[in-house]
C-alpha cells in the first residue's frame, strides 16, 4: 500500500472512533440529597482486663488494706 492510502486510512478510522466516542458519551448530573445521610455505626466495645500479681505484691496488699 502506498502512503497516501494509509495516511487516509488512519484518518478515516480516527475520525471514525472519535464519532464513536462521542455517540457513546452520556451526561452526569450531580445533586445534593433532599434528606440527610445517616450513617448507622453499631460498635459493641467490649473490653477484658486480665492482671496477674506477683505472691508478695498479693502478701503486701493484704497486710496493708489501706495502702492503696
Amino acid at each position: 500500500m502506498n502512503r497516501f492510502l494509509l495516511t487516509t486510512m488512519r484518518r478515516i478510522t480516527t475520525l471514525g472512533a472519535m464519532g464513536l466516542g462521542a455517540a457513546t458519551s452520556g451526561c452526569v448530573n450531580v445533586s445534593a440529597p433532599d434528606k440527610p445521610i445517616v450513617i448507622n455505626l453499631n460498635i459493641n466495645v467490649t473490653q477484658e482486663v486480665v492482671y496477674r500479681l506477683d505472691s508478695e505484691a498479693k502478701t503486701l496488699i493484704q497486710q496493708n488494706p489501706g495502702i492503696f
